[in-house]
């Protein structure tokens, strides 16, 4: 029995040497290269081709590369039926961690505005904020989302969250259900999406959530490009009630070159790199739920089909 991995880009040979470097006896394939389909009972996938999974008729599960599962949702064609993990991995949170606190000091020192008159040799002090005096809205308090919120009350900031379900957590005001959306975000001076993308979550980054904010509040969307309505996004910063924003994520990766975010002077962008799964830090809980598969052992890390992560 082997394990397939499905992925678009150049990072298949690296995940495959990871997961037999771990365990030796492991019969890994690339999809790429030939193999016998029949055998294989895992499928170990990353924005996979729609309906590559078809070709594999004997799979047991599905395992997502990442903390991410909207992808395998996203195909009519997926096995939906068969089990599906995702990772979970300290370190992937701690990297996102990093990531949204670097983007909020940037935000609140000015540093984008003082590279943009570097280059045009403009001498300009521009006033800053203290991380004391701004409320940061985490919104979605999974994994990562916890993370985040945790360590931002640690340097300081006046922390809230808000989840589906109300979560008990350390110097964190905690807010859920609909019924108190409005509430979390009224007292949001920086927003930060760490939203599974559902069919609830699609979208929900909108000029009714937007205008909900504070004046001048921050939009940080390391989530999923889904989440965004980038028209509203654009529609509330040229109304000066959104200040600006760090997109990681996007509709369509890489973005393309038409994009009005790459003309957006207020939109801070990066290319989906806020938190990538190291194959060296994930590959033994990978193999670790293969040898449960094969056991019949409960997997770790199970997807729930009602909720779509």
């Amino acid at each position: 029995m082997s394990i397939v991995i499905i992925r678009q880009d150049d990072k298949i040979e690296s995940w495959k040497k990871a997961l037999q470097s771990h365990d030796a006896t492991l019969e890994v394939y690339s999809y790429l290269e030939p193999h016998d389909k029949e055998k294989v009972e895992m499928a170990l996938v990353w924005k996979h081709p729609i309906g590559s999974l078809k070709k594999y008729p004997n799979l047991v599960y599905l395992a997502s590369m990442g903390a991410g599962v909207d992808f395998i949702f996203e195909d009519p064609s997926a096995p939906l039926a068969l089990p599906i993990t995702r990772v979970v991995d300290r370190q992937l949170a701690i990297d996102m961690s990093e990531h949204v606190l670097a983007l909020i000091l940037n935000y609140l020192k000015g540093l984008d505005s003082y590279k943009v008159n570097q280059t045009k040799k403009i001498w300009k002090p521009v006033p800053y904020k203290r991380i004391a005096d701004v409320r940061v809205g985490i919104l979605g308090l999974g994994v990562l989302g916890t993370q985040v919120a945790q360590d931002l009350a640690k340097v300081g900031f006046q922390v809230q969250g808000w989840a589906h379900s109300h979560k008990e957590l350390q110097n964190i005001k905690s807010y859920a259900g609909n019924n108190e959306l409005n509430p979390f975000l009224n007292g949001s001076d920086v927003l930060v999406c760490l939203l599974p993308l559902t069919e609830a979550t699609t979208g929900i980054l909108n000029q009714h959530l937007f205008a909900q904010l504070p004046k001048n509040a921050y939009l940080i969307n390391v989530a999923r490009g889904g989440h965004l309505v980038d028209q509203d996004l654009q529609d509330f910063i040229h109304k000066q009630h959104i200040s600006g924003a760090s997109l990681d994520v996007y509709h369509e990766e890489p973005l393309p070159k038409d994009h009005f975010f790459w003309n957006l002077d207020e939109v801070l962008m990066t290319p989906h790199h806020a938190s990538v799964s190291d194959t060296n830090s994930v590959v033994p809980q990978i193999v670790e739920n293969y040898k449960r598969m094969q056991a019949g052992l409960p997997l770790f890390h199970l997807v729930s089909k009602n909720k779509g992560y």
